[in-house]
């Protein structure tokens, strides 16, 4: 049974969750519900698929849980800007 919902939300939000919607060819009623229902389903991962490309990403490489990225990045930075 469907139920109706008012939600409050910042104009910008919501005309970017619209044009998502339509992208990917959902009602934003149905967007909500499916990220509600995975935000809610018993282990968090029901409904949630990784995609072959996210899984792509993944290299296997541990990082140090003391990694500082910001010091890295400015690291980075400076030897490209030399």
């Amino acid at each position: 049974m469907d139920t109706k919902l008012t939600l409050k939300l910042n104009q910008e939000i919501i005309e970017k969750a619209k044009h998502y919607a339509s992208e990917k060819k959902l009602s934003l009623s149905r967007l909500v519900e499916n990220y509600l229902n995975a935000l809610t389903s018993s282990d968090g991962k029901d409904n949630l698929e990784i995609s072959p490309f996210v899984k792509s990403l993944s290299s296997g490489i541990q990082i140090p849980s003391d990694f500082d990225y910001k010091k890295e990045r400015n690291e980075y930075l400076e030897q490209k800007h030399k």
